[in-house]
């Protein structure tokens, strides 16, 4: 009886971890599940699919970290931010508003913390993909001492 309960905490809070954590690779995954699955579709096989696919999301984190490096303009790093952080807003948006219909009956709270969701996720999922780039070519944002 108590440990039931305790295990759908547990549950509920290793879901919202692993959502916090992968929120960033939200583009990414799209990508390479795209991909993949026209490569299927198209005669490349199970496995063909696979490897293209996962090579076509390595390639799409790659070349937004590789850009959040090497563009100079702060107005084209924050469009490249805000396509890696879209996805994970539409993503937070959906697993929060499944959590809500669980737990809230009212639609106008579903959708309430739906919304607070959303918006927390988007705010991790931008401050890990600018976490992870690193200095620009100048040396940006590395101290002088």
């Amino acid at each position: 009886m108590i440990l039931g309960p305790l295990l759908v905490l547990a549950g509920i809070g290793f879901f919202c971890w692993l959502l916090f954590t992968l929120a960033v690779f939200a583009l990414p995954f799209f990508v390479g599940l795209t991909i993949g699955m026209w490569a299927f579709h198209t005669g490349a096989g199970a496995l063909g699919g696979i490897i293209i696919g996962v090579v076509a999301g390595g390639a799409t984190f790659g070349s937004g970290q590789i850009a959040m490096a090497f563009l100079p303009s702060a107005w084209l790093r924050l469009l490249i931010i805000l396509l890696f952080v879209a996805p994970a807003t539409v993503a937070g948006y959906s697993a929060t508003h499944g959590i809500a219909q669980m737990a809230a009956p009212s639609p106008t709270w579903q959708m309430i913390f739906s919304v607070i969701g959303a918006v927390a996720v988007s705010v991790t999922a931008f401050f890990r993909f600018t976490g992870m780039a690193s200095p620009g070519p100048s040396g940006q944002g590395m101290a002088r001492g």
